[in-house]
């Protein structure tokens, strides 16, 4: 595919050498390995850890941490790449860098030294637990509550649809300190193994097989006072700020997929005759291909423009929130067509396509519905 080929000369060397070093990782070795763990339902952590060997556990973070300091632009560069080959992979990725960024963002320097090196490395990964089985869309009511005790806080609650909760090292957690709303919710860090936290339930999910989603229960679970992350009350602030940087990153992996299905199109339309003629000669499979093609690349350009905000430094919170729906929605729609143009082979395992359709529902779901967002972007656009 051509369009993703001319990006390529809009980076520095630096960045095609690593573009180049992840795409032959994931057409060499984790596109077949994906495969594998999808149909096994099992979380892949030497995979993760292979991330780790290569550099790609901090890609944006703080040199001073043992991040790689690089924008945030290439990590979503490395993130689309990663889900061409394995969404589930990426969405991991992703979330651990959720985690990382609330805790660079607005851990103390302590926090940090002691745990921000260890995950930038990939020596510890991250998850982030926000939503509850009462509390999804409407984040600012959760109801786990950190109770002050003896220089600690005794965390009790539950946590639901949390990524990679019952394998990651550390979670970014939010809870409530103080009374309602969300000037009421803290933000801390909590070890896997810690009295109190168990893992209790992994969802048996349509897609991300590999990407195991847990509920997660705390019964007066031990958090020493300084793992929280600011001041009491800010929780909702560290939870809102890492979400904008994971939206980016749903958009990038929305148009990984994308990108993967409109290559399987391709390669199906080129090969596939019918009336004498490759299918990919007709005109209506054209103009199908002709628009999956556009709606990707339109997508690619919008969370790259989003990221450019933010690695300049510039409110980027609604270019993130359309990003996430537009580059979903594009996912949604390409890998859908691409079930079309496979027809019948196309509702079948042995190609990918079913595969992708699956997997893409749920990009309109994670990291606050696309409902939500036209909500936020509304909002911002409503005169004051």
């Amino acid at each position: 595919m051509a369009s993703p080929e001319r990006l390529m000369h809009l980076l520095s060397e630096d960045e095609r050498a690593l573009r180049k070093m992840v795409r032959e990782l994931v057409d060499g070795e984790l596109r077949k390995l994906s495969t594998e763990y999808e149909e096994r339902a099992e979380d892949p952590k030497q995979s993760y850890q292979k991330l780790a060997e290569l550099g790609l556990a901090g890609i944006p973070f703080d040199p001073e941490y043992g991040g790689g300091g690089e924008r945030y632009l290439t990590y979503l560069m490395v993130i689309e790449e990663l889900a061409r080959g394995w969404l589930a992979l990426a969405i991991g990725l992703g979330v651990h860098t959720l985690a990382c960024d609330g805790l660079q963002r607005f851990g103390d320097s302590s926090l940090k030294e002691r745990y921000l090196a260890d995950m930038v490395s990939g020596r510890r990964f991250g998850a982030y637990a926000l939503s509850e089985p009462a509390s999804g869309s409407d984040a600012s009511s959760l109801s786990t509550k950190a109770t002050r005790s003896n220089g600690s806080y005794l965390v009790s609650g539950q946590k639901q649809f949390c990524t990679r909760g019952g394998e990651a090292d550390l979670l970014l957690l939010m809870a409530r300190t103080s009374g309602e709303g969300p000037r009421g919710i803290s933000a801390f860090i909590v070890e896997q193994g810690t009295e109190g936290f168990t893992p209790t339930k992994v969802e048996n999910k349509m897609g991300w097989r590999s990407s195991p989603t847990w509920e997660l229960v705390f019964e007066e679970c031990p958090v020493p006072e300084e793992n929280r992350i600011g001041n009491e009350g800010e929780g909702f602030k560290v939870a809102l700020s890492a979400l904008d940087a994971g939206r980016l990153g749903i958009a990038a992996c929305s148009i990984g997929l994308a990108q993967a299905a409109l290559e399987a199109s391709l390669r199906f339309a080129s090969e596939r005759e019918q009336f004498g003629s490759r299918i990919i000669d007709f005109q209506g499979i054209q103009f199908m291909l002709a628009d999956m093609a556009t709606q990707v690349e339109a997508g690619r350009a919008l969370y790259r423009h989003a990221a450019s905000l933010k690695d300049a430094g510039v409110d980027y919170s609604t270019e993130a929130s359309m990003a996430k729906l537009f580059c979903s929605d594009v996912a949604m729609k390409v890998t859908t067509d691409a079930v079309q143009i496979h027809g019948g082979y196309g509702y079948i395992e042995e190609y990918p396509v079913e595969r992708y359709m699956r997997e893409a529902k749920a990009l309109q779901i994670v990291e606050g519905t696309n409902q939500i967002q036209r909500m936020v972007i509304g909002r911002r656009l409503a005169p004051r």
